[in-house]
């Protein structure tokens, strides 16, 4: 937590058959952000499901 708030540095990021990108939400930690993309992945939408950190992607 800072000044401002929580800090929630992790972002799910949707992105779908024709490549454009939504956020789905901001997570304190990568592993709470990968089990929300597992879960959502788990729907069986063609979307793929990224996370990220704030400021640069992961691999």
């Amino acid at each position: 937590m800072n000044e401002t708030g929580p800090v929630l540095p992790w972002l799910v990021i949707r992105q779908d058959e024709n490549g454009n990108r939504y956020r789905v939400g901001c997570y304190a930690t990568k592993t709470e952000a990968e089990k929300v993309a597992a879960r959502l992945d788990t729907r069986g939408h063609p979307q793929l499901y990224i996370v990220e950190r704030l400021g640069r992607a992961v691999s």
